[in-house]
């Protein structure tokens, strides 16, 4: 068997982590909300509609914010359609996904339901059929307290204290030509530099994130963050970055590798911020929101599949162990970065590429992935420390010299924890590792868990007899050392009381 060695140090600190960096998203696409997060008449549905089975999952994965409504759908998106009394909603055609749209949920009722599963709302806005004043009437519908026209709407509405809402989108992927209205590098810039101006004359307290471009793959790469940074710098404060992952060529091993892709797309979109704050002489830094993020190719987007149809089944991926295990490696790679990274999106929440499923008249279930997510969430607050790795490295298609074992630590000074997330990407060797932690005195083991199937491929159902599910194993330490066991492609979990 091959040997690994990781060394922890208390001085190799990343940065202390921004909570939002387990964040998540619901769009308004194929069943995320419609039978996702809202089905009335569901033997789980509350009062409004919503499934408090799904509500009960979200809350286990300790979400503390959620984008939405968009995502594409919100380029063609009018606010107002989903506020008022439902029976006075219109019913769209929906020109992102091909659907009918009948606005029974929007913007007061996702407040509701984010309350109701302990989050937080990001909100996006409409750059693509829409400007400067709908954003700003919706700053003011959703954040002033009275005593105006929007404000007062609210009120008539049955929303008396404002919702609050902190963190805005200025749009979704606006080089992208598939985006409803996308725009040329210098016209977003513009529109997003404006409208962010007048938003927070609106309200001085909000956060403004700018979309960067839609991939690292675009034309545009590059471009486009220079000129949108260079032109609005003052009124923005993060950057998006968006990014989905494929084996759709069946190469697992490439494709386990692919958090070394999203760690050079992070260092550099976080260098371009860099150059732009020096060349124009600026004080603050422009953070980084890596709002959509997953596994996306089992169920890719089909745009002739059942048009105008009312919460469609779209792009429902079901999650294979390499998927997961390819998640656990990306949420190290956010974690690695937590200097620049200040928010993510895993996307999406339910149904739509989502940790969550649900069935039309039944239970709702964890996929593969909801694993890896939810020991991040819960163990990786505090601060990331950088590991020191000796490991065996493989070369594939898509790398060369890749270190088969990748870790990252979070120090919680609250819980008095150490814990340290690691992967084996490796799809043929198992790895015994040992964990240096004497830098950090005596410390307690607490519990290994790992997430491992020797079927690759094997994915979660409604059906829990047959699930994959992350096993607890014995951890033990000797003179500040431990030594585990890391099966190949498989995701681990050690934890340490200081």
């Amino acid at each position: 068997m091959n040997h690994a060695k990781i060394t922890l140090e208390k001085t190799s600190v990343i940065s202390k982590i921004d909570d939002r960096l387990f964040g998540s998203f619901i769009e308004h696409l194929g069943r995320a909300v419609y039978g996702g997060i809202y089905q009335p008449g569901h033997p789980s549905a509350d009062e409004s509609g919503f499934r408090t089975d799904v509500i009960a999952l979200v809350k286990e994965l300790n979400v503390p914010i959620v984008r939405y409504p968009g995502g594409n759908f919100v380029s063609g998106y009018k606010w107002e359609d989903g506020v008022g009394p439902k029976a006075q909603r219109p019913k769209r055609l929906e020109l992102a996904w091909f659907a009918l749209e009948d606005n029974a949920v929007g913007l007061n009722e996702f407040a509701d339901w984010a309350k109701a599963a302990n989050t937080e709302v990001m909100m996006a806005i409409n750059l693509g059929t829409r400007g400067m004043q709908e954003a700003m009437d919706l700053v003011e519908y959703c954040n002033h307290p009275s005593g105006t026209y929007w404000s007062d709407l609210r009120i008539s509405h049955g929303y008396a204290a404002p919702h609050k809402i902190k963190t805005w989108c200025l749009g979704n992927e606006m080089d992208g030509p598939w985006q409803i209205g996308y725009k040329k590098p210098m016209e977003y810039a513009r529109l997003a530099n404006e409208t962010a101006k007048v938003m927070r004359w609106v309200d001085k307290d909000i956060e403004l994130v700018a979309c960067g471009s839609s991939g690292k793959g675009m034309s545009t790469f590059g471009t486009w963050e220079d000129t949108v940074l260079t032109e609005c710098y003052d009124n923005v404060d993060f950057l998006s970055l968006h990014s989905y992952y494929s084996n759709a060529d069946g190469d697992t091993q490439s494709f386990l590798s692919r958090g070394l892709d999203m760690d050079a797309f992070i260092r550099q979109v976080a260098a371009i911020a860099r150059g732009v704050k020096g060349r124009l002489g600026k004080k603050k830094d422009i953070y980084l929101s890596f709002d959509e993020w997953n596994v996306w190719y089992h169920d890719w987007f089909k745009p002739e599949k059942d048009r105008w149809v009312h919460g469609k089944h779209l792009c429902e991926d079901i999650y294979t162990v390499e998927d997961a295990v390819l998640v656990g490696g990306l949420l190290i790679t956010l974690l690695q970065n937590a200097d620049t990274v200040k928010m993510a999106c895993l996307a999406q929440l339910v149904n739509v590429i989502g940790a969550i499923m649900t069935e039309p008249d039944g239970g709702a279930w964890r996929q593969t992935i909801f694993y890896p997510f939810l020991h991040a969430s819960l163990y990786g607050r505090g601060t990331a420390l950088s590991c020191t790795i000796s490991a065996p490295q493989y070369s594939c298609a898509a790398f060369t010299d890749v270190p088969s074992i990748d870790a990252v630590a979070v120090r919680d000074d609250e819980a008095g924890t150490l814990t340290i997330f690691a992967v084996n990407r490796n799809i043929s060797e198992d790895i015994t590792v040992s964990i240096d932690v004497r830098d950090f005195g005596a410390v307690t083991p607490i519990e290994h868990i790992g997430f491992h199937n020797s079927d690759l491929k094997a994915v979660n159902s409604a059906d829990a007899g047959h699930n994959s599910t992350p096993q607890t194993y014995a951890l033990r330490i000797n003179n500040g050392t431990a030594e585990v066991t890391m099966p190949h492609a498989s995701w681990n979990v050690l934890r340490f009381q200081l």
